[in-house]
């Protein structure tokens, strides 16, 4: 690796699949990183779905979901790791402090749940059940993705596959991940990069 892929920081970025990418869980993919550092690498896919419903994830953990507005999404399937674990990606939380002595403090880092990771810049990923009881009760972060698995990366396997042109990458849009149906996300993402899909030539063409 070299000192220049060594610096490389993609928290808080897309990797977007190149049309060469045939892996059948990568392709088309976007990915959220949220985690970036010379250990190597994890984040969720936004884009693809999985068979279940968030109705039907929170009859599994034998919650009720008391909000509305996410009965019918989706739960979505973040990659090939640890499948029966759900990530929740969602908006940074910023709670209120009543404290009068903290007013002029900085809020600490962290969030109001028991297992959370704060991607600098960006969102939040929780992973302990509190948050979906939150959700259960309607309350909870205003904007979420749950997924089942994450993706991930060892050392230097990530920069070794943007060196071979396998993903392009681009800064996060929260809006892409939250507010475009999943099967949008991925033409939405090269939107950021001023790209269309049919602009992009597969290394390895299809018959």
């Amino acid at each position: 690796m070299t000192a220049d892929s060594a610096s490389i920081d993609l928290k808080h970025h897309f990797l977007i699949a190149m049309p060469g990418l045939e892996d059948e869980t990568f392709a088309r993919s976007v990915i959220y990183v949220c985690e970036h550092s010379a250990r190597g690498a994890m984040g969720l896919i936004i884009n693809k779905p999985s068979d279940i419903s968030m109705r039907l994830l929170f009859d599994k953990v034998e919650l009720p979901l008391r909000r509305e507005d996410l009965m019918q999404n989706p739960v979505g399937h973040g990659g090939p790791v640890q499948t029966e674990r759900g990530f929740v990606l969602h908006d940074p939380l910023r709670p209120l402090v009543h404290d009068p002595l903290r007013m002029d403090k900085p809020e600490q880092e962290g969030s109001a749940y028991a297992s959370t990771l704060t991607v600098p810049g960006g969102l939040e990923m929780t992973t302990s059940r509190d948050v979906l009881e939150a959700l259960s009760s309607g309350a909870g972060p205003r904007r979420v993705l749950v997924t089942l698995g994450y993706s991930s990366w060892g050392e230097g396997q990530l920069e070794s596959e943007l060196g071979e042109n396998t993903w392009l990458t681009v800064p996060a849009s929260a809006d892409v991940i939250f507010d475009v149906p999943m099967a949008e996300r991925y033409d939405r993402a090269l939107d950021l990069l001023g790209l269309k899909s049919w602009m992009l030539s597969p290394d390895a063409g299809h018959a």
